[in-house]
């Protein structure tokens, strides 16, 4: 691809473990001439299927990047049937930051399919498409709540319309053996990586791993684990996966929210209060949280009213609440039966 200014320092033909970088030019108020650099890990062995792992496309989502970094550090080539990408960490300028943004104000992750000539993250995003998604069967993107929400950690897919990637991606959903699964839809706009890798026809799954600023050991565990058995299940990794059932998990809850009125969105500016917790079934008309206003002690709250009923799957997890932000996400039970 010649058209791309990123310079990768791994060679992706090449056997065994490499520890490596992509280099993004770019041009800063501190430095003229300087590269946004982003670490890159592939570790090929014999033949099998390639797979990629992505984690930090947030920057305050570090339960991606710590699993995707021991990883990279803990696997063996011999561990490996295929070639297995690793990129621990795509924005590591807001990680250090820890915060959801590039410190442009870019979200790299409504910046695909990208552009060779746009801004460094269209150029990172552009590169990715091109180059990464091409390479891979599978690819794995592991998000959390961040900063902002809290979730039941789950695994997650889109319900993508062709029947075979679906049936494929809802395997390998599950493969994460975690206790809850969510099938979503996208309601802040597009240039999702999932979307981008989605549409070149690939083995597509997400994650959200808790969330609200801070991620406990439980978690961590959760991350490995799954990102393991997920890597097991689709054949990179030497191992036969695990099921629930095999280490006597009872079956996982598969929650769907694929209607708007799914989303609750904050009617007013305020400091928002909840009303129920993760996991509590609610009820269509119940209210679940309230926004209070600091600078009238004396207005009533204003309730929010849940539209759709179900299970409480993220709830905002901080107080101080824009108009329009998120502030909760209800999902129905649902069966493999009604969507694939």
């Amino acid at each position: 691809m010649t058209d791309s200014p990123v310079i990768s320092t791994v060679d992706y033909d090449a056997p065994g473990r490499q520890f490596g970088r992509l280099q993004i030019p770019r041009s800063t108020n501190e430095s003229g001439w300087s590269n946004l650099v982003v670490p890159l890990v592939s570790i090929a062995n014999g033949r099998g299927p390639t797979v990629l792992v992505t984690g930090g496309v947030h920057g305050d989502e570090p339960e991606g990047q710590v699993a995707a970094l021991n990883l990279a550090r803990e696997t063996r080539p011999e561990d490996v049937r295929g070639r297995l990408i690793i990129i621990p960490c795509l924005s590591p300028e807001a990680s250090r930051a820890y915060t959801r943004l590039w410190p442009s104000g870019a979200n790299l992750n409504r910046s695909f399919p990208g552009s060779p000539a746009g801004t460094p993250d269209e150029v990172l995003a552009d590169y990715v498409t091109r180059v990464l998604f091409p390479l891979a069967a599978a690819v794995c993107d592991i998000h959390s709540g961040g900063r902002s929400m809290l979730c039941l950690p789950w695994s997650e897919i889109h319900l993508v319309e062709n029947r075979g990637q679906r049936a494929a991606m809802w395997n390998a959903m599950l493969a994460w053996n975690t206790d809850y699964h969510f099938v979503y839809i996208d309601i802040a706009g597009g240039g999702l990586l999932v979307g981008e890798a989605e549409r070149q026809g690939k083995i597509v799954v997400g994650t959200e791993l808790g969330g609200g600023g801070h991620v406990t050991a439980e978690t961590h565990g959760l991350a490995a684990r799954g990102l393991r058995n997920f890597l097991r299940h689709a054949g990179v990794l030497a191992g036969k996966a695990e099921t629930r059932a095999a280490l006597g998990l009872p079956e996982p809850v598969i929650l769907k929210a694929l209607d708007r009125d799914d989303y609750l969105l904050a009617p007013e500016s305020g400091l928002f209060e909840t009303r129920v917790a993760l996991g509590q079934t609610i009820e269509a008309g119940q209210a679940v949280g309230r926004l209070h206003f600091v600078e009238a002690p004396d207005r009533v709250p204003v309730d929010i009213i849940a539209q759709t009923s179900g299970i409480v799957c993220s709830v905002r997890a901080l107080a101080p609440t824009q108009q329009g932000d998120c502030v909760m996400v209800i999902g129905q039970v649902c069966r493999r039966e009604e969507l694939v």
